[in-house]
């Protein structure tokens, strides 16, 4: 992305700030005319959108994605259609969570399961950038991954029973995720820690519900996190719709100042850019208003809210959700000042794809794109 589409906060208004807080999902293999993610894009300025393979509403293969040359030319005119540089995000995994599917003429792959048990790290470096040229090739520039959560409970329904965990071993996880990072890096794609604090040792699956692993969960599900942001390879962490009573006994991690405000960012020192995982979950949805959700979620930390809008469909959720920050902005239940701090994030994450991804961790593959951070 030209560094000249690159806005500066004193050129941006209060509105296009908290526009760029919003990352939505849509309908379309292509861009229409009478899309409404258009008005989104063009009008509302929100920061982002996430393509999928298939509709869950609709239940329906008919999504974003059907073959490599549809998808390059879908992410073209999104791109083309933002005033802003705007982030265009993927799950690209790796084996079940894989939304470029071989059947649609995308490359295989493996999951993070089968490459952490096979204890070969040059098949993961190799896996990992040959997903990262794929993104780069269609257009995409950040992709949710990778997994870091602990396989502390295999049967977990949505992290060990769809094999996302590269171990139960958090040494294990942070090399593999280091390297998926490094290859995404190196092709200029932003990578996505995912899902703190730590989803692994979950029973139950947060898509459906109530999530609570205040048994289960151990502080050795945040050692990953803790040695990638030491590193200095962390781009976004992405926030799991888990309880933990220790953690804070009332809320779940992504609407918890504890969890995000206190242990990311004071204990981990990340003062990088947190992404809600998809607030239309029933973790969430089910158990909180929409506007006290998004509210909450703004208060912990977060500072891009995500509706993938596939798990029910609602083509005005961005509008929805611009118009509930901006009606707490004028109460004063919100200052401009968060959404500054959020807003300054956003920006300094998309600033790398403008000069390519720079860390200060040093040479990750000899390429221009390296330097110091």
């Amino acid at each position: 992305m030209p560094a000249s589409k690159t806005p500066t906060p004193a050129a941006v208004s209060l509105d296009d700030k908290i526009g760029q807080m919003i990352l939505a999902g849509f309908r379309g293999m292509k861009l229409d005319p009478g899309n409404s993610i258009l008005a989104d894009i063009r009008e509302r300025h929100i920061g982002g959108v996430v393509l999928f393979d298939y509709d869950v509403p609709s239940r329906s293969p008919v999504r974003n994605i059907e073959s490599p040359s549809q998808v390059k030319d879908l992410t073209a005119a999104l791109q083309e259609a933002s005033p802003d540089p705007l982030l265009i995000a993927v799950d690209q995994e790796g084996g079940k969570i894989s939304r470029l599917k071989e059947k649609f003429g995308f490359p295989a792959t493996v999951s993070q399961e089968s490459l952490g048990t096979s204890v070969d790290i040059v098949a993961t470096r190799k896996s990992a950038e040959d997903t990262a040229k794929t993104l780069a090739e269609c257009g995409f520039n950040i992709n949710f991954s990778p997994v870091v959560d602990l396989n502390v409970n295999p049967e977990n329904p949505v992290i060990g029973g769809r094999e996302r965990s590269f171990s139960a071993d958090p040494s294990v996880v942070t090399e593999h995720a280091l390297e998926v990072i490094k290859a995404h890096h190196a092709c200029g794609i932003l990578t996505t820690l995912k899902h703190f604090p730590g989803h692994g040792s979950s029973k139950d699956d947060s898509h459906l519900g109530f999530v609570d692993v205040t048994e289960t969960w151990t502080r050795k599900e945040l050692e990953p996190y803790e040695k990638i942001i030491a590193a200095g390879l962390c781009d976004s962490v992405m926030t799991a719709h888990i309880f933990n009573s220790k953690l804070d006994p009332s809320l779940p991690a992504t609407l918890s100042c504890r969890t995000i405000g206190g242990l990311l960012r004071d204990e981990l020192h990340f003062d990088g850019v947190v992404i809600s995982d998809d607030m239309q979950m029933k973790a969430i949805s089910a158990r909180y208003g929409f506007e006290d959700a998004i509210l909450l979620a703004i208060g912990a930390g977060v500072d891009i809210l995500a509706f993938a809008n596939n798990s029910i469909f609602d083509p005005e959720v961005a509008a929805s959700a611009i118009g509930i920050i901006r009606k707490a902005l004028h109460d004063g239940r919100i200052g401009p000042e968060r959404i500054d701090r959020s807003y300054t994030r956003i920006l300094r994450l998309k600033a790398q794809l403008g000069k390519g991804i720079i860390r200060r961790a040093g040479p990750i593959y000899p390429s221009s794109l390296t330097s110091s951070r």
